[in-house]
């Protein structure tokens, strides 16, 4: 079945070491109370739950899957157990609003929780991870009314949440959706429409399930600026907010997938079924889009969380496994060969494993830092700043850190080596899982051509430039330090690489809109080096500065940050030829030649 502990000691240090996340809160009035132990005791009871009870089932669930009967769908053996205990425990409502239920505690900490959930077991955390999506987008947009209805049941998990967007004919582009929404008298709306590839669409782990759905109005202009956004329960809610009558809802199928067996990713068919109007008339995607950057930090959470396991699995097996001799003589000599964690290319995989880990760990947890000084902030230019930040991040968040995880997965997998191949180790099943992070809530494809088109490009390096200062500060606070050359020189070479491509970017795509399609993914990949190169340098001082005491885990953080930089920060080169090869290569075939 193999083997998953939370990472607490890494975890902690993140939070309190490198960003201090105590003296922070302490700028947040509502959070301005809570201790570092505090933390600690959340995260270190979070961490038992996911090992104890969320990871025994991610095997077993991945061999069950769901069952489809007639509409209804059952979960894998175990999931509604220990769903319930996850309510019981009031998990849901740890970093929601305390007016709805919630503990009020902040992003960050619901981000650490979502981390081992996800190592613990992807496809049973999508169930509540969603309906956590849901309660933000019905706290920012909904009614007072559907709030009233909705937010409650939603903080404690009694009801779970689900985003509908996509239908059998479009995917990304949502202007081409067709699912109608009629007035009725009453204010309502009756709906009618297919929706594919809904994630927890139908279960058995909850009374009721709360879908988002995005429709056009009868009278709607054409494209993205006719789509509206409703609130559609699976059951009807009563005036008294209880379970009413079933609503025109039903799952038509679930789909057999790669991975993620024990989610159930649903066919969901909308004939007449009652729902309202979530923000403005055919203003649906700014209420959603609160979901849909909500789901696309879980999705790099997703990734974050498979290349811990991964990583935790493929050390434990590389100490163990015994294959031939170091080839500098035998390491461990009273045995019939060495441990394969002597060889250097077993080396490489597993310290990529950590690198990528550790890196994305520190940019993740700071990326939902600035999530909670977006909202909570007593000073108005920093939210301005915190919510630059996230908007021009949250692209890589979602691509880099889960073409990582694929990267780290196969890497683990390749550990195992012909018991990778295997399921009864489970490294196969996380290589499968992994897959899917890099395609749904936007591909990572759409996720490049967001963050150069969009949120580069499109505000002419604005936002980029508030990240380029904050790297650019730290570069000459540290550049004078001997210690530091060696992860100071290449950061701030990259930064000024980065720059140079965007402006070149940028020129080219004034005359050929094409080459910011050409140039994104491998810009993606440059700027999310960047990041990681940054938060590597900042580790790298930390333990610099603690190695003296002794602590393995300083040096161990030492080591992994030369690591990066000499053996992972220099596919940057590559990726800087390949944006800069532009458009040309790509489009000089023409189609009927392929």
């Amino acid at each position: 079945m193999g083997e998953y502990a939370a990472p607490l000691r890494d975890m902690q240090f993140v939070l309190h070491e490198l960003l201090n996340v105590e003296a922070e809160l302490k700028q947040m009035p509502k959070h301005a109370d809570i201790d570092a132990e505090t933390i600690n005791q959340v995260i270190e009871e979070a961490g038992k739950f996911c090992a104890d009870v969320v990871f025994p089932l991610n095997r077993s669930g991945d061999e069950e899957g769901c069952h489809w009967n007639d509409g209804v769908v059952t979960t894998p053996a175990g999931f509604k157990e220990a769903y319930q205990q996850y309510v019981e425990a009031g998990w849901p409502a740890l970093a929601c609003d305390p007016d709805f239920g919630g503990q009020g505690l902040p992003m960050f900490v619901n981000n650490a929780l979502y981390e081992m959930l996800n190592s613990a077991n992807q496809a049973w955390t999508m169930y509540p991870g969603l309906s956590h999506g849901a309660y933000e987008a019905l706290h920012a947009h909904g009614t007072d009314e559907q709030k009233r209805i909705y937010l409650h049941k939603l903080v404690s998990g009694e009801w779970t949440g689900t985003m509908c967007l996509t239908e059998p004919h479009c995917g990304t582009d949502l202007g081409m959706l067709r699912t109608k929404a009629e007035p009725q008298a009453d204010g309502t709306y009756a709906i009618s429409g297919t929706k594919i590839f809904i994630s927890s669409g139908e279960h058995d782990l909850a009374d009721n399930i709360v879908h988002l759905v995005l429709a056009r109005l009868p009278d709607a202009p054409a494209g993205t600026k006719g789509i509206s956004l409703f609130a559609v329960p699976k059951f009807n809610v009563t005036p008294e907010g209880g379970i009413g009558t079933r609503n025109g809802i039903q799952c038509g199928s679930i789909e057999h997938k790669m991975g993620i067996h024990g989610n159930s990713t649903c066919v969901m068919n909308l004939d007449g079924a009652i729902g309202t109007l979530v923000g403005e008339p055919n203003k649906g995607l700014n209420a959603m889009f609160v979901m849909m950057n909500a789901a696309r930090l879980g999705v790099g959470m997703q990734g974050l969380g498979l290349t811990e396991v991964a990583y935790q699995n493929s050390l434990a097996y590389a100490k163990d496994r015994l294959q031939m001799r170091s080839l500098t003589g035998p390491k461990a000599p009273d045995k019939p060969a060495d441990p394969i964690i002597v060889h250097p290319d077993v080396r490489r995989m597993l310290l990529t494993q950590k690198a990528y880990v550790e890196a994305g760990r520190a940019f993740s947890y700071w990326i939902a830092l600035q999530i909670d000084r977006e909202l909570s902030h007593e000073d108005e230019d920093v939210r301005k700043d915190a919510a630059d930040l996230v908007a021009l991040l949250t692209p890589i968040i979602k691509a880099f850190l889960t073409d990582n995880a694929f990267e780290a997965t196969n890497l683990g997998l390749q550990v195992f080596g012909g018991h990778g191949f295997i399921r009864e180790w489970g490294m196969e099943q996380y290589v499968r899982d992994a897959r899917i992070n890099m395609i749904y809530e936007g591909t990572n494809t759409i996720q490049s051509l967001d963050l150069l088109g969009r949120k580069v490009l499109g505000d002419m390096g604005a936002k980029m430039k508030k990240f380029g200062k904050i790297v650019q500060e730290f570069v000459e606070q540290e550049g004078v330090k001997s210690e530091m050359q060696e992860f100071i020189n290449p950061l701030a070479d990259i930064g000024e690489k980065l720059q140079k491509l965007t402006m070149e970017i940028g020129m080219k795509a004034m005359a050929n809109p094409d080459e910011v399609g050409a140039a994104a993914v491998p810009y993606l990949r440059v700027a999310g080096h960047v990041v990681f190169a940054y938060f590597w340098a900042r580790m790298a001082r930390i333990a610099l500065d603690k190695q003296a005491s002794g602590d393995p885990f300083y040096k161990a953080k030492l080591a992994t940050a030369r690591f990066y930089f000499a053996k992972l920060l220099p596919e940057t080169a590559y990726q800087i030829r390949a944006a800069r090869a532009g458009v040309k290569p790509l489009l000089e075939l023409e189609a009927e030649l392929f």
